[in-house]
């Protein structure tokens, strides 16, 4: 994707300076807060990633919706304004967050479902993880009706897939031969 690389070279300047400063976990809530509210809000959206809007307007706007926000994030607004690079904010905040979970020792297990997860399937969901991981782990959930039923467990490059559709095709080439 265009612009991954200068965001997770901003991210890493963003996350040394918030380590620096010792605001690094209030930095992180704020970029959490930048990436949902930029994914939630089409209008933010498209502002922040229109050409035709100014630097300026956007940097006025950013520090005014986001107010409350630690003084480096609003020091990234301006220094996006002055390298006009805006439309990797969201990417910024995505990369910031990941590279805090990596220093804190965070792992994100992807679990997809065929419906979202019930607190049954996240019980069974994080009884498989313990097995795979000893870190701490963070859940994200992503929703395909495709697999049928059952839950496709990813924490790294490790995978166990305990999906309807997996059995089916398992069943399929079992009589097929």
């Amino acid at each position: 994707m265009t612009g991954s690389r200068a965001a997770i070279r901003y991210a890493k300047a963003i996350l040394d300076m918030a380590q620096a400063s010792g605001a690094a976990g209030q930095v992180n809530e704020d970029m959490a807060l930048i990436a949902s509210t930029i994914k939630d809000n089409t209008e933010l959206s498209n502002f922040v990633n229109s050409p035709v809007v100014k630097a300026e307007a956007k940097e006025a706007a950013l520090k005014e919706i986001f107010a409350a926000t630690q003084n480096i994030t609003q020091g990234l607004f301006h220094l996006l304004h002055e390298n006009k690079r805006f439309e990797i904010l969201p990417l910024i905040a995505e990369q910031y967050k990941a590279q805090f979970d990596v220093l804190n020792g965070v792992e994100v297990a992807t679990v997809t479902t065929a419906i979202p997860l019930t607190d049954d399937l996240e019980a069974k969901v994080m009884a498989k993880i313990k097995e795979f991981s000893d870190k701490k782990i963070t859940i994200k959930n992503i929703v395909d009706p495709a697999i049928i039923g059952g839950f496709i467990l990813r924490i790294g490059d490790k995978q166990f897939n305990a999906s309807v559709a997996n059995r089916l095709t398992t069943l399929r080439r079992e009589l097929s031969n």
